[in-house]
């Protein structure tokens, strides 16, 4: 088997790995609770570092069931969200028509989403937890840059890639337990286990990651085209990673026992030229 089909392999496997959960998270993902109770969804951070996105159009990639699009939505954005799951499309095509929102949801892998759509974008936008299901980098930014009108914007917020190569033990002592830099081959997560987001709910399928590091992703923009804005890096995370990670809102989280010793997010800003 060749890379480029083992690639596949693993993209079809993390799709049936994704339909199977879509309507999990519906039910146990806090942001769909904050969309249907009308509260903010998206981070203080992104929202200032995005800024204003009132009549502009809006590209999410890897959008899952909806929930940043549609709150980009009720920012004033004109949104499209894409996803390669359809089980995740149509959870998010209910959100849409139950919250009464506008948006535009198209099932599609990234990589093929070129031979779908044609129309350009103020701003492309992607975040938490999007970069492990992306099998090439390169190919990733040269389309982000295809769907960008000149001076738009590309937005990701995301976690550290540091954190893929630490693990917690049972005293909280996090220490290097894989890889930090890009391995060609995606690693498999076995099925069994509770999600992520419902520890209650069995994982059934198996899964692939990729590594990438935070040079791989700056370098892959840069090399589309893109102007870097600015690459900031924070001390909390979007979700309770590890056992011993601390919350004061439910939101953001943090390393009690590493203060400010680890960056736990990161995000950047890129402008097409």
């Amino acid at each position: 088997m060749t890379g480029a089909e083992r690639h596949r392999e693993a993209e079809d496997a993390n799709r049936l790995w994704w339909d199977n959960l879509a309507r999990v998270h519906v039910r146990s993902y806090k942001e769909v609770q904050l969309l249907r109770e009308g509260k903010e969804v998206l981070d203080e951070i992104e929202l200032r570092e995005v800024g204003d996105v009132r009549g502009k159009s809006l590209l999410h990639l890897q959008c899952h069931v909806g929930t940043d699009t549609l709150a980009w939505a009720r920012k004033g954005a004109i949104v499209t969200g894409v996803d390669f799951s359809a089980e995740s499309i149509a959870c998010a095509e209910q959100l849409r028509g139950e919250l009464g929102l506008k948006a535009t949801f198209i099932h599609s892998n990234v990589y093929d989403l070129p031979s779908l759509l044609s129309m350009e974008f103020d701003i492309v936008y992607a975040s938490r937890g999007v970069l492990c299901w992306l099998r090439d980098l390169h190919e990733w930014a040269s389309i982000v840059s295809r769907f960008l009108c000149p001076g738009g914007i590309f937005y990701l917020l995301e976690s550290h890639p540091i954190l893929c190569a630490l693990e917690e033990d049972v005293h909280g002592v996090l220490s290097f337990a894989n890889p930090y830099f890009h391995l060609t081959e995606a690693t498999r997560w076995e099925a069994g286990g509770g999600d992520y987001s419902d520890p209650s709910h069995t994982v059934e399928h198996p899964s692939y990651e990729w590594t990438w590091a935070l040079s791989d992703v700056v370098n892959a923009l840069i090399g589309a085209g893109l102007g870097l804005q600015f690459l900031n890096e924070y001390d909390h995370l979007f979700f309770k990673l590890f056992p011993g990670m601390v919350s004061e809102d439910d939101r953001h989280y943090r390393l009690a026992q590493y203060p400010r010793m680890l960056p736990l997010l990161f995000t950047l800003r890129a402008q097409k030229r």
